[in-house]
């Protein structure tokens, strides 16, 4: 399988497991949390493909931030200027701008250990 499919086959799966998770913890989701989702799996999954090793904690740590800056600039993209309110974290201790909060990012902390775990697994599947 060629890289282009692969990757593709990543975005799909990341885009549909966080829609699934949104689902299940809020009750629905948004199309572009599938893309978002599908951007973040592709990310997290790329970050044992360096040259060098990154320690399991480290690359937990990069995928949080990843994740969380990328909800950011979709919020301030889908929220803010386009007005859609898919989301709003404005409640919440230590949030920015109503985006993102402290709590979504150690949250995605966690979840980022089970997303590099099936991103690996996957990734081996179709390298086959």
């Amino acid at each position: 399988m060629n890289p282009a499919q692969a990757y593709t086959i990543m975005f799909f799966t990341g885009g549909f497991l966080y829609c699934a998770l949104e689902i299940l913890m809020r009750g629905y989701s948004h199309i572009s949390m599938f893309l978002v989702g599908g951007l973040c799996f592709v990310l997290i999954s790329s970050l044992n493909e360096f040259p060098f090793k990154i320690s399991l904690v480290l690359q937990m740590i990069i995928s949080c931030l990843l994740i969380t800056g990328i909800e950011l600039i979709t919020g301030i993209i889908v929220n803010i200027f386009l007005h859609l309110n898919v989301w709003d974290y404005s409640l919440e201790k230590f949030n920015f701008l109503g985006q993102i909060c402290l709590k979504a990012s150690i949250t995605w902390f966690f979840l980022s250990l089970p997303g590099i775990y099936i991103g690996n697994f996957i990734k081996s599947i179709l390298a086959q």
